[in-house]
């Protein structure tokens, strides 16, 4: 008999109610997990609070050796079109500090977490037009709406693309369509970004957690620890982008926005930038 026990591990009850203001999860006894991000019930509003939540949920549920596969997405008509009112306060109230904090430390776990620290499957569900996009197109499969689009809104709105999308856009597009992508703030809507290779199948809207279960039910049907090694093989290339240029992508973003002493986000940038998507145009270049 060992001396010490192991550590527990994370239970799905307990961090279920943790992360309610966050993220509505569900798992079926197979130990597939669907984790639909939300702000107040709808589509998620970009906060210094949110952004957190998204490294700390993802290493939580890599943690929890009973989930197998993990369907993401997020809630509503959009992913990610809009910013909480109130949810950049602290940056703005301390911006040095939450340069840090907010963006450069949480942002990096983020991504690498979704990467380094989930083990099984991933399927990303792109529930609709969005930014932030890179967490369900880093998954190992992803499938979109038909109404999806895809855009980056940094450089817009005067901010370095350093947090993940660029790596996110310069693997999946390359260079070329990438940094167009990236400086133009190119819309892709849903058949382009197939054809580019974002995204994996377009899905009418209502059958696209149908589709998911599918999918995942398609791993089950391996072993074990088949499923979590092939994963490993799969993500390779991923754990070598970010590996190579995550970090500093983040510290060019991060002193662009020191240098010029501005909050990096406000919800008016955000919704200023978002606007031309909305309208249905290709770029903001007019």
């Amino acid at each position: 008999m060992s001396l010490v026990d192991f550590v527990p591990t994370p239970k799905f009850e307990e961090y279920k109610e943790r992360f309610k203001q966050h993220y509505k999860m569900e798992r079926r006894e197979d130990g597939v997990i669907l984790i639909q991000a939300h702000t107040a019930g709808g589509p998620v509003q970009l906060s210094v609070q949110n952004h957190r939540s998204v490294g700390q949920m993802f290493k939580t549920v890599g943690a929890d050796p009973e989930n197998e596969v993990m369907i993401f997405s997020g809630t509503g008509e959009d992913f990610m079109m809009d910013a909480d009112p109130e949810g950049f306060k602290l940056e703005q109230e301390d911006l040095q500090h939450w340069a840090y904090e907010y963006a450069y430390k949480d942002g990096r776990i983020n991504v690498s977490s979704l990467v380094n620290d989930l083990e099984i499957p991933t399927i990303g569900v792109l529930n609709g037009p969005g930014f932030h996009t890179e967490i369900c197109l880093m998954c190992d499969i992803t499938i979109c709406s038909e109404d999806a689009i895809i855009f980056d809104l940094h450089f817009t709105i005067g901010s370095g693309p350093g947090d993940g999308i660029h790596s996110c856009f310069l693997e999946l597009l390359g260079v070329k369509r990438g940094a167009y992508a990236l400086l133009t703030g190119q819309a892709i809507n849903a058949q382009k970004a197939l054809e580019y290779g974002l995204v994996n199948e377009v899905v009418p809207r209502d059958q696209l957690l149908d589709r998911a279960w599918k999918i995942a039910d398609h791993i089950m049907t391996q072993p074990r620890v088949m499923r979590r090694l092939t994963t490993q093989v799969v993500r390779r290339p991923w754990k070598k982008r970010i590996t190579d240029d995550l970090d500093g992508g983040f510290g060019i973003q991060m002193f662009a926005h020191l240098a010029k002493k501005k909050a990096m986000h406000s919800k008016n940038h955000i919704a200023t930038s978002c606007a031309y998507v909305k309208e249905g145009k290709e770029t903001p270049i007019k």
